[in-house]
């Protein structure tokens, strides 16, 4: 067993996310056994005790996390094409029900604001954006197994074994799919269930067994749903609201 660098350590066990434990090694805000670090690339060993300083997990609580109903049109990382950012929703006049949210917007929420996993730009539905790198490891690490949910419209014929071969069996670039739940809802929409996200990967999919998708709509990341939250509107993450 070797050493591993502190900032790693800290992001697998889901303290922050590696950019971020950088910057709070810097400061002295990390403690390793109740020792601070504070020179970049130090190295612990795994079983050894991280912990934060409390200017560290106040920096945390402030960091905000938002849902938003992405359109069509809108790509959830840089712009391309001549289109524009979902992040570029996030309005004061785009803040549903205000009246029920306990944080008021301020700008200073949008800085460093990223999208949590990709939506591509011809889907819709729930996208979430945050400042937080734990909640971001949490949707998007490769390990992650926050399960998400998608309504899916399709056209054409599907093939005699297709419905089992999304749900196992299906490969995309040049490596196996894990297990899915797929069913059908009616005769032209189907709901997928997926722990993972490669890029377009339900498109593909469908396109491996004679379908074709015509509309897809995330409506659940682990345990935060979309809900009745309208096309273009956002809201924060609530208090107490959780993925995991």
């Amino acid at each position: 067993m070797e050493k591993i660098r502190i900032s790693k350590l800290m992001a697998q066990q889901g303290l922050c996310s590696r950019r971020e434990a950088d910057a709070y090694i810097e400061r002295g805000w990390v403690r390793v056994d109740g020792v601070v670090v504070s020179e970049l690339g130090s190295k612990a060993w795994p079983h050894q005790k991280i912990t934060l300083e409390r200017q560290a997990r106040q920096r945390q609580t402030s960091r905000v996390t938002i849902i938003l109903n992405k359109p069509v049109g809108y790509v959830s990382h840089q712009s391309e094409q001549g289109y524009k950012r979902a992040v570029s929703l996030i309005t004061p006049e785009n803040l549903y029900r205000p009246q029920k949210q306990p944080l008021q917007f301020d700008p200073g929420h949008l800085r460093g604001l990223a999208p949590a996993g990709r939506l591509d730009i011809d889907s819709q539905g729930l996208l979430v954006l945050t400042q937080d790198g734990r909640i971001a490891r949490q949707l998007i690490a490769e390990d992650s197994e926050i399960e998400k949910e998608y309504l899916v419209r399709v056209e054409g014929r599907i093939a005699a074994n297709g419905l089992e071969k999304l749900r196992f069996g299906l490969s995309l670039d040049g490596a196996p799919l894990k297990r899915a739940h797929v069913e059908w809802q009616n005769e032209d929409q189907l709901r997928f269930l997926l722990r993972e996200g490669k890029k377009r990967q339900i498109r593909r999919m469908c396109e491996q067994v004679g379908l074709k998708v015509v509309g897809l709509k995330r409506v659940r990341m682990g345990r935060v749903v979309l809900g009745d939250l309208p096309q273009g509107k956002w809201r924060y993450l609530r208090e107490g609201e959780s993925f995991l």
